[in-house]
């Protein structure tokens, strides 16, 4: 731990960094590689001369780090600004393969970038949006209703492979049988999977496989796996120079940002570094490390009087991410009292509005999320329980206390 941390910058702050659901940070070789291709000389593709090959040869190399990671060729790779502005252009793609009354399923676990492209597209087109709930009780997808909502009308399956929100896992496998089964897509989120597990595209059985770098310790930017058949056929958004683009780069509108390809490349190969260069080593080696996080931090938040977690409770089916509320306390201030003591949390819905209303969250100004990745520790792990203790025992003293006007019983 002592190695991985000193790769990071950032962490020399001080600060419990527990905000990696919405965004990790980056090590120092990710940081060089962004600095370095704009410090050696930057300029666009298709050029003749010195650094227009250069970025020819980055973009290739791009490609081939994004196939490695989601287990696809490099020409099923597709960058844009983010994932949900990837993910609206490629739905309004496949929207126009569709015919009214054809339907689309979506989930209550879903991060509204996973939802709300489909509601749009359904509405331009005619077509039906159905949603799969998840199980209030432990936050988890309920697989057997998504189930039974496909029919010889379902086109597209979205769904989230984690929640980034409750930390849920699941069963990517299945669902894209079942979809596949019924004729449609299987079209997976795996923002909030890839820090934790490999996002393979190819071996889960996905059509469509969505990411962001800056979620896995890369540059902000957005990264799309689709099957080289699909891409091909889809109707595209193109400039006219530009129609004859291959596959999966034929989603690619505009001039990209090349310095964070040069960091995406340097992501990647961060992480298969944790392995020895083998990226399933890798992820094994992260998995293994935050599952014990989890089990520390599930252990103590659950025993803690006052304060209540939203999510499952097996380590193994779930990221190390927690969702949580503190009687007394409204989730703003518990993020505030925590900011105090240097552990950075995010507190509201984190757009995964569909879950937080299911939860009956969204009304009460949603939920404490802390989010653990590769690089936090135990002692951070300690230090936040420690923290959200002393929060909840303060609101219990509070609520104890008699208002001024009141005589003490």
């Amino acid at each position: 731990m002592e190695h991985v941390r000193s790769r990071f910058p950032a962490l020399a702050r001080g600060a419990a960094f527990l905000d990696g659901p919405g965004g990790s940070q980056a090590p120092e070789e990710v940081i060089e590689a962004i600095a370095g291709h704009l410090r050696r000389g930057t300029a666009n593709d298709g050029g003749v001369f010195a650094t227009s090959r250069e970025t020819i040869e980055l973009i290739a190399a791009a490609r081939r780090a994004g196939g490695a990671l989601t287990g696809s060729a490099p020409e099923e790779i597709a960058f844009g600004a983010n994932m949900t502005t990837l993910n609206f252009l490629l739905a309004h793609a496949v929207a126009r393969t569709l015919a009214p009354g054809d339907e689309i399923v979506v989930t209550e676990l879903d991060h509204d970038a996973n939802v709300a492209p489909w509601l749009r597209v359904a509405e331009d087109h005619g077509l039906v949006v159905r949603t799969a709930p998840v199980r209030a009780e432990d936050a988890t997808l309920d697989v057997d209703a998504l189930e039974g909502l496909l029919g010889d009308r379902t086109r597209v399956v979205a769904f989230t492979l984690a929640s980034n929100a409750v930390g849920s896992l699941t069963d990517a496998r299945r669902i894209a049988e079942a979809a596949h089964a019924a004729g449609a897509l299987a079209w997976g989120d795996a923002v909030h999977y890839a820090p934790h597990r490999r996002p393979d595209r190819a071996a889960l059985g996905l059509d469509v496989l969505l990411c962001s770098p800056y979620k896995f310790f890369g540059p902000h930017l957005g990264v799309a796996a689709i099957r080289r058949n699909l891409a091909e056929s889809w109707p595209a958004d193109r400039v006219r120079p530009a129609s004859e683009t291959p596959a999966g780069h034929r989603f690619e509108t505009g001039t990209p940002s090349f310095e964070a390809l040069a960091g995406t490349v340097a992501a990647i190969d961060y992480i298969a570094g944790l392995g020895g260069g083998d990226l399933d080593a890798a992820y094994a080696r992260i998995r293994e490390h935050e599952e014990s996080l989890s089990r520390d931090v599930l252990e103590r938040l659950t025993a803690i009087d006052g304060v209540t977690l939203h999510g499952v409770d097996d380590p193994a089916a779930r990221t190390p991410t927690f969702c949580f509320t503190v009687d007394g306390t409204s989730p703003r201030a518990v993020a505030e009292q925590l900011a105090e003591r240097d552990v950075f949390v995010w507190d509201g819905n984190y757009y995964a509005l569909s879950l937080m209303e299911a939860l009956g969250l969204e009304e009460h100004g949603g939920a404490v999320r802390a989010g653990f990745l590769h690089y936090n520790t135990a002692a951070e792990a300690a230090r936040l329980c420690d923290a959200v203790e002393e929060i909840a025992a303060a609101g219990r003293r509070g609520a104890r206390s008699p208002r001024r006007d009141e005589a003490p019983a």
